[in-house]
Protein backbone atom coordinates (compact mmCIF):
# COMPACT_ATOMS: atom_id res chain seq x y z
CA UNK A 1 0.00 0.00 0.00
CA UNK A 2 1.48 3.64 -0.91
CA UNK A 3 1.00 6.05 1.82
CA UNK A 4 2.08 9.64 2.09
CA UNK A 5 3.19 11.01 5.44
CA UNK A 6 4.36 14.69 5.83
CA UNK A 7 7.03 16.27 7.87
CA UNK A 8 8.73 19.71 8.86
CA UNK A 9 12.52 19.32 8.62
CA UNK A 10 13.90 18.67 12.52
CA UNK A 11 15.66 16.36 13.94
CA UNK A 12 12.48 14.59 15.70
CA UNK A 13 11.31 13.73 11.92
CA UNK A 14 14.21 10.66 12.11
CA UNK A 15 11.58 7.81 13.14
CA UNK A 16 9.28 8.76 10.05
CA UNK A 17 12.31 9.93 7.34
CA UNK A 18 14.37 6.20 8.86
CA UNK A 19 11.38 3.95 8.26
CA UNK A 20 11.72 4.74 4.63
CA UNK A 21 15.18 5.14 4.10
CA UNK A 22 16.06 1.79 6.37
CA UNK A 23 13.31 -0.10 4.50
CA UNK A 24 11.56 -0.48 7.70
CA UNK A 25 8.29 0.38 5.86
CA UNK A 26 8.39 -1.75 2.91
CA UNK A 27 9.24 -4.43 5.20
CA UNK A 28 5.82 -4.14 6.20
CA UNK A 29 3.83 -4.14 2.86
CA UNK A 30 4.52 -0.04 2.59
CA UNK A 31 5.54 2.27 0.00
CA UNK A 32 6.17 5.15 1.56
CA UNK A 33 6.43 8.62 0.12
CA UNK A 34 7.96 11.25 2.58
CA UNK A 35 6.53 15.15 2.12
CA UNK A 36 8.53 17.94 3.33
CA UNK A 37 5.74 20.49 4.43
CA UNK A 38 6.79 24.08 4.35
CA UNK A 39 4.80 24.75 7.76
CA UNK A 40 2.93 23.42 10.75
CA UNK A 41 0.03 24.94 10.05
CA UNK A 42 0.22 23.67 6.08
CA UNK A 43 0.86 20.12 7.08
CA UNK A 44 -2.16 20.46 9.45
CA UNK A 45 -4.57 21.63 6.68
CA UNK A 46 -3.12 18.97 4.09
CA UNK A 47 -3.55 16.09 6.55
CA UNK A 48 -6.79 17.60 6.97
CA UNK A 49 -7.93 17.16 3.50
CA UNK A 50 -6.49 14.47 2.38
CA UNK A 51 -3.56 15.30 0.52
CA UNK A 52 -1.59 13.51 3.26
CA UNK A 53 -2.11 10.37 4.96
CA UNK A 54 -0.02 11.05 8.01
CA UNK A 55 2.17 12.77 9.30
CA UNK A 56 5.21 13.79 11.62
CA UNK A 57 3.30 16.63 13.91
CA UNK A 58 3.39 18.50 16.87
CA UNK A 59 1.33 16.72 19.70
CA UNK A 60 -0.57 19.99 21.19
CA UNK A 61 -1.54 20.81 17.03
CA UNK A 62 -2.65 17.05 16.92
CA UNK A 63 -4.85 17.71 19.68
CA UNK A 64 -6.21 20.64 18.18
CA UNK A 65 -6.95 19.51 14.78
CA UNK A 66 -8.63 16.28 15.46
CA UNK A 67 -10.67 18.27 18.05
CA UNK A 68 -11.98 20.81 15.91
CA UNK A 69 -9.92 23.59 17.29
CA UNK A 70 -7.55 24.27 14.99
CA UNK A 71 -7.80 24.18 11.26
CA UNK A 72 -10.20 22.18 9.44
CA UNK A 73 -12.06 19.29 10.14
CA UNK A 74 -10.18 16.11 10.88
CA UNK A 75 -10.56 12.60 11.30
CA UNK A 76 -6.81 11.85 12.81
CA UNK A 77 -6.18 9.56 14.92
CA UNK A 78 -2.63 10.21 17.71
CA UNK A 79 -1.26 6.62 16.68
CA UNK A 80 2.34 6.90 18.39
CA UNK A 81 4.27 9.56 20.41
CA UNK A 82 7.70 9.99 18.48
CA UNK A 83 9.92 12.26 20.86
CA UNK A 84 10.38 14.33 23.93
CA UNK A 85 12.31 17.73 24.49
CA UNK A 86 14.36 19.02 21.49
CA UNK A 87 13.46 22.56 21.61
CA UNK A 88 15.37 25.62 22.79
CA UNK A 89 14.69 29.34 22.86
CA UNK A 90 17.40 31.75 21.18
CA UNK A 91 17.97 35.30 21.51
CA UNK A 92 19.59 37.81 18.58
CA UNK A 93 23.58 38.22 19.62
CA UNK A 94 21.81 42.33 20.74
CA UNK A 95 19.09 40.81 22.69
CA UNK A 96 20.97 38.23 24.43
CA UNK A 97 23.69 40.93 25.47
CA UNK A 98 20.91 42.99 26.98
CA UNK A 99 19.61 40.14 29.43
CA UNK A 100 23.50 39.48 29.95
CA UNK A 101 23.70 43.18 31.48
CA UNK A 102 20.99 42.68 33.57
CA UNK A 103 22.48 39.77 35.63
CA UNK A 104 21.10 36.84 33.03
CA UNK A 105 23.74 34.45 32.46
CA UNK A 106 25.40 31.17 34.16
CA UNK A 107 23.54 27.85 35.04
CA UNK A 108 20.08 28.90 36.19
CA UNK A 109 17.45 29.28 33.81
CA UNK A 110 15.68 31.57 36.30
CA UNK A 111 17.74 33.73 36.92
CA UNK A 112 17.41 34.03 32.89
CA UNK A 113 14.27 34.79 32.79
CA UNK A 114 14.07 37.20 35.53
CA UNK A 115 16.76 39.44 33.44
CA UNK A 116 14.85 38.99 30.40
CA UNK A 117 11.66 40.26 32.24
CA UNK A 118 13.78 43.49 32.88
CA UNK A 119 14.61 43.86 29.48
CA UNK A 120 11.19 43.10 28.08
CA UNK A 121 9.34 45.16 30.15
CA UNK A 122 11.25 48.29 29.34
CA UNK A 123 11.40 47.65 25.88
CA UNK A 124 7.00 47.42 26.21
CA UNK A 125 7.31 50.59 28.19
CA UNK A 126 9.40 51.94 25.45
CA UNK A 127 6.46 50.78 22.44
CA UNK A 128 9.54 48.81 21.04
CA UNK A 129 8.18 45.20 22.73
CA UNK A 130 10.25 42.20 22.13
CA UNK A 131 9.04 39.84 18.96
CA UNK A 132 9.63 35.97 19.69
CA UNK A 133 9.15 33.52 16.88
CA UNK A 134 6.90 30.48 17.47
CA UNK A 135 6.51 27.99 15.10
CA UNK A 136 2.56 27.31 16.07
CA UNK A 137 0.54 28.55 18.32
CA UNK A 138 -0.47 24.98 19.34
CA UNK A 139 3.11 23.58 19.98
CA UNK A 140 5.14 23.34 23.22
CA UNK A 141 7.29 25.76 21.70
CA UNK A 142 4.36 28.83 22.67
CA UNK A 143 3.91 27.05 25.72
CA UNK A 144 7.84 27.00 27.06
CA UNK A 145 7.60 30.61 25.95
CA UNK A 146 5.09 31.57 28.18
CA UNK A 147 6.57 29.80 31.45
CA UNK A 148 9.90 31.41 30.95
CA UNK A 149 8.16 34.33 30.70
CA UNK A 150 6.11 33.65 33.93
CA UNK A 151 9.34 32.39 35.63
CA UNK A 152 10.88 35.83 35.14
CA UNK A 153 7.67 37.32 36.43
CA UNK A 154 6.53 38.70 33.12
CA UNK A 155 3.47 38.87 31.44
CA UNK A 156 3.39 37.00 28.52
CA UNK A 157 1.35 39.34 26.66
CA UNK A 158 4.03 41.88 26.79
CA UNK A 159 5.50 39.76 24.30
CA UNK A 160 4.81 40.02 20.47
CA UNK A 161 4.55 36.88 19.05
CA UNK A 162 4.47 35.91 15.63
CA UNK A 163 4.91 32.32 13.83
CA UNK A 164 7.92 31.57 12.27
CA UNK A 165 8.52 28.01 10.86
CA UNK A 166 11.07 25.95 11.92
CA UNK A 167 13.35 26.31 9.26
CA UNK A 168 13.26 29.91 8.75
CA UNK A 169 14.07 30.73 12.40
CA UNK A 170 17.71 31.20 11.45
CA UNK A 171 16.97 33.86 8.51
CA UNK A 172 14.61 35.79 10.69
CA UNK A 173 16.64 36.46 13.29
CA UNK A 174 19.61 36.87 10.75
CA UNK A 175 17.80 40.00 8.95
CA UNK A 176 16.45 41.14 12.49
CA UNK A 177 12.34 40.28 11.93
CA UNK A 178 12.52 38.46 15.63
CA UNK A 179 14.24 38.98 18.67
CA UNK A 180 14.67 35.70 19.36
CA UNK A 181 12.72 32.18 18.71
CA UNK A 182 11.81 28.77 19.98
CA UNK A 183 12.18 26.24 17.93
CA UNK A 184 13.57 22.39 17.70
CA UNK A 185 16.68 20.55 16.60
CA UNK A 186 18.64 21.47 14.88
CA UNK A 187 17.72 25.09 14.23
CA UNK A 188 18.97 26.33 17.47
CA UNK A 189 22.35 25.21 17.11
CA UNK A 190 22.45 26.51 13.29
CA UNK A 191 22.21 29.91 14.54
CA UNK A 192 24.67 29.54 17.27
CA UNK A 193 27.15 27.92 14.70
CA UNK A 194 25.71 31.30 11.97
CA UNK A 195 27.16 33.27 14.77
CA UNK A 196 23.73 35.18 14.77
CA UNK A 197 22.15 33.93 18.32
CA UNK A 198 22.62 32.65 21.07
CA UNK A 199 20.82 29.93 22.92
CA UNK A 200 19.63 30.98 26.45
CA UNK A 201 17.48 28.52 27.29
CA UNK A 202 16.34 24.97 26.63
CA UNK A 203 12.64 23.46 26.43
CA UNK A 204 14.08 20.84 29.03
CA UNK A 205 14.94 23.03 30.97
CA UNK A 206 11.49 24.63 31.67
CA UNK A 207 9.58 21.81 31.32
CA UNK A 208 11.42 18.07 31.37
CA UNK A 209 10.19 15.52 29.00
CA UNK A 210 7.83 17.66 27.26
CA UNK A 211 6.00 15.78 24.67
CA UNK A 212 7.01 17.12 21.77
CA UNK A 213 5.97 15.53 18.13
CA UNK A 214 3.70 12.18 17.42
CA UNK A 215 2.72 10.46 14.41
CA UNK A 216 -0.93 11.10 13.58
CA UNK A 217 -2.81 9.64 10.99
CA UNK A 218 -6.28 9.95 9.10
CA UNK A 219 -8.77 7.47 9.43
CA UNK A 220 -7.98 7.02 5.31
CA UNK A 221 -5.58 4.61 5.92
CA UNK A 222 -7.50 1.86 7.69
CA UNK A 223 -5.57 -1.70 8.24
CA UNK A 224 -2.56 -0.28 6.75
CA UNK A 225 -2.12 1.66 9.93
CA UNK A 226 -0.61 -0.72 12.40
CA UNK A 227 1.71 -1.70 10.27
CA UNK A 228 2.80 2.08 9.45
CA UNK A 229 3.15 2.39 13.21
CA UNK A 230 5.57 -0.62 13.58
CA UNK A 231 7.77 0.53 10.99
CA UNK A 232 8.14 3.94 12.37
CA UNK A 233 8.70 2.25 16.13
CA UNK A 234 10.99 0.45 14.82
CA UNK A 235 13.05 3.40 13.24
CA UNK A 236 12.55 5.32 16.45
CA UNK A 237 14.55 2.27 18.51
CA UNK A 238 17.20 2.42 15.40
CA UNK A 239 17.25 6.02 15.74
CA UNK A 240 17.79 6.02 19.61
CA UNK A 241 21.02 3.68 19.49
CA UNK A 242 24.47 5.79 19.44
CA UNK A 243 26.02 3.14 17.72
CA UNK A 244 23.57 4.48 14.55
CA UNK A 245 24.22 8.13 15.21
CA UNK A 246 26.63 9.02 12.07
CA UNK A 247 24.39 7.63 9.68
CA UNK A 248 21.46 8.85 11.22
CA UNK A 249 22.92 12.43 11.03
CA UNK A 250 23.86 11.94 7.25
CA UNK A 251 20.19 11.54 6.65
CA UNK A 252 18.78 14.25 8.19
CA UNK A 253 20.92 16.55 7.03
CA UNK A 254 20.45 15.97 3.74
CA UNK A 255 16.32 15.84 4.85
CA UNK A 256 16.96 19.21 6.49
CA UNK A 257 18.93 20.73 3.73
CA UNK A 258 21.58 21.62 6.61
CA UNK A 259 25.20 22.41 5.90
CA UNK A 260 27.35 19.97 7.76
CA UNK A 261 29.72 22.62 8.49
CA UNK A 262 27.32 23.88 10.98
CA UNK A 263 27.23 20.81 12.90
CA UNK A 264 23.62 21.72 14.16
CA UNK A 265 22.14 18.07 13.27
CA UNK A 266 25.34 16.34 15.00
CA UNK A 267 24.82 18.36 17.97
CA UNK A 268 21.55 17.49 19.06
CA UNK A 269 22.22 13.93 19.74
CA UNK A 270 25.98 14.34 21.39
CA UNK A 271 25.83 13.46 24.57
CA UNK A 272 28.51 15.91 25.95
CA UNK A 273 27.60 18.84 23.41
CA UNK A 274 27.72 21.84 24.98
CA UNK A 275 27.62 25.89 23.57
CA UNK A 276 29.94 29.02 25.08
CA UNK A 277 27.46 29.16 28.00
CA UNK A 278 27.87 25.09 29.10
CA UNK A 279 24.24 24.28 28.41
CA UNK A 280 24.05 20.94 27.42
CA UNK A 281 22.24 20.88 23.16
CA UNK A 282 22.21 16.73 22.97
CA UNK A 283 18.55 16.70 24.71
CA UNK A 284 16.51 15.24 22.49
CA UNK A 285 14.97 11.62 23.34
CA UNK A 286 13.78 9.30 20.29
CA UNK A 287 12.67 5.30 20.73
CA UNK A 288 11.96 3.66 24.05
CA UNK A 289 10.47 6.01 26.60
CA UNK A 290 9.74 8.42 24.43
CA UNK A 291 7.47 6.20 22.16
CA UNK A 292 4.90 5.71 25.19
CA UNK A 293 1.48 7.29 25.38
CA UNK A 294 1.85 8.62 29.08
CA UNK A 295 -1.26 9.86 30.58
CA UNK A 296 0.61 12.44 33.00
CA UNK A 297 2.24 13.82 29.37
CA UNK A 298 -1.35 14.20 27.75
CA UNK A 299 -2.33 15.94 31.13
CA UNK A 300 0.57 18.60 30.93
CA UNK A 301 -0.34 19.11 27.37
CA UNK A 302 -4.14 20.16 28.33
CA UNK A 303 -2.88 22.30 31.61
CA UNK A 304 -0.96 23.99 29.20
CA UNK A 305 -3.60 24.48 26.32
CA UNK A 306 -5.98 25.70 29.18
CA UNK A 307 -3.62 27.86 30.67
CA UNK A 308 -3.19 29.55 27.56
CA UNK A 309 -6.69 29.97 26.76
CA UNK A 310 -7.01 27.54 23.80
CA UNK A 311 -9.55 25.24 25.72
CA UNK A 312 -12.28 26.50 28.31
CA UNK A 313 -13.81 23.97 31.38
CA UNK A 314 -17.32 22.68 30.58
CA UNK A 315 -16.33 20.20 27.95
CA UNK A 316 -14.41 16.73 28.55
CA UNK A 317 -11.15 17.75 27.03
CA UNK A 318 -9.49 14.88 29.25
CA UNK A 319 -12.36 11.74 27.78
CA UNK A 320 -11.62 13.17 23.94
CA UNK A 321 -7.56 13.37 24.10
CA UNK A 322 -7.67 10.10 26.11
CA UNK A 323 -9.31 8.11 23.40
CA UNK A 324 -7.69 10.33 20.38
CA UNK A 325 -4.39 8.45 22.06
CA UNK A 326 -6.12 5.37 22.57
CA UNK A 327 -5.19 5.61 26.36
CA UNK A 328 -7.38 3.38 28.94
CA UNK A 329 -9.90 4.93 30.66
Amino acid sequence: MRLRIGYVPLCDAAPVILARELGYARDEGIDLDLSAEPSWATLRDRLALGHLDGAHMLAPLALASALGLSGPPSDLTIALPLSLNGNAITFSNALSEAVRDEGGEGEDWRTIARAFARVAAARRTAGKPVTIGIVHPFSCHAYQVRLFAQAGGLDPAALRHVVVPPQHGVEALSRGLVDGFCAGAPWNGVALAAGVGRVVVLGSEIAPDAPEKVLAISARVGEAGAPLVRAIARAGLWCADPDHRGELVHHLQRRARVDPELGGVARAFEQSAEDETGRWLGHLRLGGEAQVASPERLAWLLRQMHAAGQIEDGFAWEAAARALYRLEP
